[in-house]
């Protein structure tokens, strides 16, 4: 009966992630559009608060066209393995009582953040597809990089509480929020979260001026749907690991929910204001300012730890 509630809890919430990922998109947007001094989308129903379930009517019934010579199984299997890799990865929010709870959820997140590349880089390759191809080898360069940095990043705030249980940060951070006392390692964390997601300014993966849209680039119907949703997907699953992590809310209360959406704005914000940075930059920024800052404060933030241990 309990692992009945639980699975029941789980589809809850995948559905609960969908409608978000839902409205995310509807208002990505409306704010480009309002960047860009237009409306966006306000047609369907009230305000266009239908269109994003009009979109994904229409890809979903839209005949699925399979590229000359391509591995067909992998093709079809990869946006399913983007897709499952991202959802298994909201298991370690307990959210609902009798969800999983998870000791190393931290840990947990980290394998799941590794294999998420995998699904990229072969639906690049079982594409046959120059572009695709391309795309994919990008995106794995680019994650690989950025991970290294994002460990340690995520190693400072493990440091800070002690465990790997994200339920630690809420009790951690009752009095002080960690962004108060470590706000270099926020600005890390978020810069290094846009490159793990592909976004704007780090998209060389679905870069549209050099490689026509990336390592998605053939497919369309549901495979291309499967892979928007498991990007906007690892948008709110960021949003919401740095809304635990530096902000410690409770994940029934509205300011966590506000703290996500303003993640997600952020996210927006970056791709309706910023240029796309340069390949042999953005590998220079990882390699030379990220990985040097990341172990810079995790040696200040051991070095104090051992002092209070000291004193104590």
């Amino acid at each position: 009966m309990e692992l009945l509630s639980t699975l029941i809890n789980y589809i809850l919430m995948i559905i609960f992630v969908l409608i978000g990922v839902a409205f995310l998109t509807l208002l990505e947007r409306k704010v480009l559009g309002y960047i860009q001094i237009r409306k966006g989308p306000n047609k369907v129903g009230i305000m266009g608060m239908l269109q994003p379930f009009s979109d994904a009517i229409k890809l979903f019934s839209k005949e699925t066209i399979t590229p000359f010579k391509s591995n067909y199984l992998v093709y079809y299997l990869c946006p399913l393995i983007s897709f499952t890799l991202i959802s298994v990865g909201w298991l370690i929010i307990p959210y609902f009582n009798n969800m999983i709870n998870f000791n190393f959820g931290f840990l947990f997140f980290m394998v799941c953040l590794s294999f998420s590349v995998y699904s990229i880089m072969i639906a690049g390759w079982s594409s046959n597809s120059s572009y695709a191809l391309i795309g994919g080898l990008r995106a794995v360069a680019q994650t690989i990089s950025y991970e290294v940095s994002l460990s340690f990043i995520f190693l400072n705030m493990l440091i800070m509480i002690g465990s790997y249980s994200l339920l630690d940060f809420y009790f951690y951070q009752s009095f002080c929020w960690f962004i108060f006392i470590s706000f270099p390692l926020f600005k890390l964390l978020f810069t290094s979260m846009l490159a793990e997601t592909n976004r704007t300014p780090f998209d060389f993966a679905e870069g549209e001026s050099e490689l026509v849209s990336g390592f998605n680039v053939e497919y369309s119907s549901g495979g291309f749907a499967l892979i928007f949703l498991a990007e906007y997907s690892s948008i709110m699953f960021m949003s919401m690991i740095v809304a635990t992590t530096f902000f410690g809310a409770n994940w029934k209360s509205i300011i966590f929910l506000m703290i996500i959406s303003f993640m997600s704005f952020g996210f927006i914000w970056m791709r309706g204001t910023l240029p796309r940075y340069r390949y042999d930059k953005l590998m220079n920024l990882c390699w030379k300012s990220f990985l040097p800052s990341s172990l810079f404060l995790l040696m200040f933030y051991m070095s104090m730890f051992t002092l209070l241990i000291m004193l104590n």
